[in-house]
């Protein structure tokens, strides 16, 4: 069935999304291939498109005043398709765990092997008291795809790790900020990018890349992107990620932490 972006609910509601498009050049590096922000990116916009088209889109949760947020995602890239490639992005919902509605993802190249998967871990929000609720009522009214399985574990809760380093420091501006009124999951991937060596992501080949939202960043706040490496199986290199509001310009005062990320190439 075709999955129609510019009107999700044309189709009727569809177990699994998918939409097949080329890899553009906007999203890829010097390497030629697709970047880890331009990855989150088709992400969020599958996911949308999907809760749209199930009647649990934006327009549909507003009316109870309400919101989707992504809490957790891990990614794992085996191939990193290249320009004007032409790639086929799934996703689709796969049941709850306590406070969270999972949803899966998968990039396909076209012979239709799935070269980047990911599961991801949402919560409601109600907007007005900026607090999570139990989603299972709502998912229930999902497709569940049984067996259907990105990945097998849900995302884990990240450990604070030692020895990280102030990086870089960052201020939620207008392009930051999503419909939602605080900065966007893809922005916090281009932060983590621009934290490190670009030599180092132009020559990785393959990925494993995890990432907790843990308090929402408002517009004008202030936020220190800490990092350190650190020791991981297999010759892999492992790199820490924290984010950190600081006093100037957040409500919540300094300290408070952000996100927490982990990348392995």
């Amino acid at each position: 069935m075709t999955c129609n972006a510019a009107n999700p609910k044309a189709s009727g509601p569809v177990n699994i999304w998918q939409e097949t498009l080329p890899v553009r050049f906007g999203a890829i590096d010097r390497s030629d291939r697709l970047t880890l922000d331009a990855v989150f990116q088709l992400f969020q916009e599958a996911a949308i498109s999907h809760a749209e088209n199930l009647g649990v889109g934006r327009e549909d949760m507003a009316k109870t005043g309400q919101v989707w947020i992504l809490s957790r995602i891990s990614v794992q890239v085996d191939r990193r398709p290249n320009y004007s490639e032409t790639v086929t992005v799934r996703t689709w919902p796969r049941g709850g765990e306590k406070l969270f509605a999972v949803r899966d993802f998968d990039i396909r190249d076209s012979s239709d092997i799935p070269v980047i998967y990911a599961r991801s871990a949402w919560v409601i929000l109600d907007m007005e008291k900026r607090r999570p609720l139990r989603p299972q009522s709502l998912m229930d009214s999902l497709p569940q795809n049984e067996g259907l399985d990105a990945m097998t574990a849900l995302p884990a809760g990240l450990a604070e790790r030692g020895n990280l380093q102030k990086t870089a420091e960052k201020k939620a501006l207008y392009t930051d900020i999503d419909f939602n009124g605080h900065v966007n999951n893809v922005r916090y991937i281009e932060w983590i990018e621009n934290a490190l060596d670009p030599q180092l992501l132009e020559k990785a080949d393959k990925m494993r890349f995890e990432i907790n939202y843990m308090n929402e960043i408002l517009s004008g706040e202030n936020i220190e992107i800490l990092s350190a490496p650190f020791d991981a199986e297999n010759n892999v290199r492992a790199f820490a990620f924290e984010g950190r509001k600081t006093e100037s310009g957040s409500p919540a005062g300094g300290g408070q932490t952000a996100f927490r990320a982990e990348l392995r190439l």
